[in-house]
């Protein structure tokens, strides 16, 4: 996790011409190094995983943080959106509920991490057939568009002036691994956090080793574009939501290239 305090135990009085002072116990101080970080041996060989990687971003996060005492309002609304992430998750993934189990449409992610006004979400799709993979993306669409329709009015019931839109971006690559494997690294996350913050649009993927025709549903509501994503390429081809590529503004449809 990265957090590091030193104990009370941690410090010897010590006096210095003719001043007293507190020191650090040289033991305790050599205890800052790279495991404060909890990731074990990180010159362990990394495992490779093939993932589909989601990026959920809370828009207009960190203004609802600058708020009249944002202590009162942000631990109230990350505790009901976690709550309401989590079981959500499970909700798109569930595709039908028996009284000893359930079946679903795709697997539930390995690995889900909270980077401060985002989560991070990984799928391992190295035994996953393509549908379920569309399938995840789908389930993704349907999160952002419940927390509009959901999620929204029930918080704005409870703070003011609650983040008014969950965008995600979604990418198919590899990811490698650091350490005991808690945490991974790997650029499709880095592209995936580039597409939430492209303009206009709620969910956006990258066309890259995914089949759009595979799906009904996002063949029938997405349309392909090209655009230029920083440090990834000058051509990229995206989805995005027919129906928001539509609403934008001239200016905002000047990122996205007709194919």
């Amino acid at each position: 996790m990265g957090l590091f305090k030193f104990s009370k135990n941690a410090y010897i009085d010590k006096k210095i011409d003719n001043n007293n002072i507190k020191v650090v116990k040289k033991e305790e101080w050599e205890k800052f190094n790279s495991l404060v970080l909890g990731y074990g041996d990180i010159s362990k060989k990394s495992e490779v995983k093939s993932v589909l990687c989601s990026i959920f971003d809370l828009e207009g996060f960190t203004n609802f943080c600058k708020q009249i005492d944002p202590q009162l309002a942000v631990p109230i609304f990350l505790n009901k959106y976690l709550e309401w992430f989590f079981k959500m998750i499970k909700n798109e993934t569930m595709q039908e509920e028996y009284e000893d189990g359930v079946s679903t449409w795709h697997d539930l992610p390995f690995l889900i991490k909270f980077m401060g006004d985002g989560l991070l979400v990984l799928w391992d799709i190295s035994e996953t057939s393509v549908n379920k993979q569309m399938n995840i993306i789908v389930s993704c669409n349907c999160i952002t568009e419940k927390y509009i329709s959901d999620f929204l009015p029930s918080i704005g019931k409870e703070v003011v002036d609650p983040p008014k839109k969950l965008r995600c971006g979604i990418t198919k690559g590899n990811v490698f691994s650091i350490g005991n494997g808690d945490d991974y690294v790997g650029p499709c996350i880095n592209f995936s956090s580039r597409l939430q913050k492209l303009p206009g649009v709620s969910v956006v993927f990258s066309n890259r080793g995914l089949d759009i025709t595979a799906n009904k549903s996002l063949n029938k509501n997405y349309i392909l574009k090209k655009i230029e994503v920083r440090g990834i390429g000058n051509s990229e081809l995206i989805c995005i939501k027919k129906e928001e590529f539509e609403q934008m503004s001239d200016k905002d449809k000047e990122f996205y290239n007709e194919i």
